[in-house]
């Protein structure tokens, strides 16, 4: 049992193809219990960040064909994320919905919105001229395309700005430092609301 004696809401996927296979669970309503291995290890430091700063209880497995180079390890993982988190989610009766989150690291600034919709949007915008790479295996231009696929499967509205920032370690991370925060609060129950937060009835 989770929250307030509610059935824990978990999501677990697992998803295979000729280039990766993934396996992805999530807890909504963990403690921030992380075990992840994508063979990508900025892209393990940042899952690391969403569980720890979500309160997530994440465990992820990938094992992709990085011989060629991350994209798709890093593509799937994020498909299977989103999808777990969705199941997960369930049908969303008595959530908040809605959770926003600034997070700064250092000189960089990390602004969050998110509406549970079930609609899929994303606004992302984050510096110009970034460094293209990250350690040896992250494409900082995969950071928009991660936030694609994950809200595609999760089917969420979200908003992610970073209005200034130099070091494109410290950009990328403080967006999934407050991506886990803004899930955590649109994601927790509210002590106020029953049903499905919706005018329509259904999210």
């Amino acid at each position: 049992m989770s929250l307030e004696g509610r059935p824990a809401r978990i999501g677990r996927v697992e998803r295979a193809t000729k280039e990766t296979s993934v396996l992805v669970e999530v807890n909504l309503d963990g403690t921030g219990t992380v075990d992840v291995a994508t063979g990508v290890g900025f892209y393990d430091h940042m899952l690391n960040q969403l569980g720890k700063h979500g309160l997530f209880d994440l465990t992820v497995k990938t094992e992709g064909d990085l011989h060629i180079d991350s994209h798709h390890t890093i593509e799937d993982t994020a498909l299977a994320l989103g999808a777990a988190f969705r199941e997960a989610l369930g049908d969303k009766s008595g959530i908040r919905r809605f959770g926003s989150a600034s997070c700064p690291l250092d000189e960089s600034l990390a602004q969050v919105t998110v509406d549970l919709s079930g609609r899929p949007y994303l606004v992302h915008s984050e510096p110009e001229n970034m460094a293209p790479m990250i350690g040896p295996d992250y494409d900082t231009t995969l950071t928009r395309h991660i936030l694609e696929s994950f809200v595609a499967q999760a089917a969420i509205c979200l908003h992610v700005h970073v209005p200034y920032g130099r070091n494109a370690h410290h950009i990328v991370e403080a967006q999934f430092k407050a991506l886990a925060r803004a899930l955590r609060e649109a994601s927790e129950p509210d002590p106020r609301a029953s049903g499905v937060p919706s005018t329509k009835g259904v999210l």
